[in-house]
């Protein structure tokens, strides 16, 4: 019996392991200007924008599309 992967990018990543990525690449200053979010601008940390990104939802899917775009980058 043969396993069938995932095709789905975010499969098996926390959103923890998105963000640092992301902050890494870009800093929190570039994605607050990618993410107009006030997570990302006013005092940013992973763990405060963590907790922010978890309840909403529209937040969370502006970065994992952003992630999803720059993952050939991180490579």
């Amino acid at each position: 019996m043969e396993k069938s992967q995932s095709k789905d990018p975010l499969h098996g990543i926390t959103l923890q392991k998105i963000m640092e990525q992301l902050v890494g690449y870009y800093g929190f200053d570039t994605l607050g200007e990618l993410i107009k979010i006030k997570c990302f601008t006013d005092k940013p940390t992973i763990k405060s924008s963590l907790t922010f990104l978890r309840k909403t939802d529209w937040a969370r899917k502006k970065v994992e599309e952003l992630y999803i775009k720059t993952l050939p980058k991180f490579e």
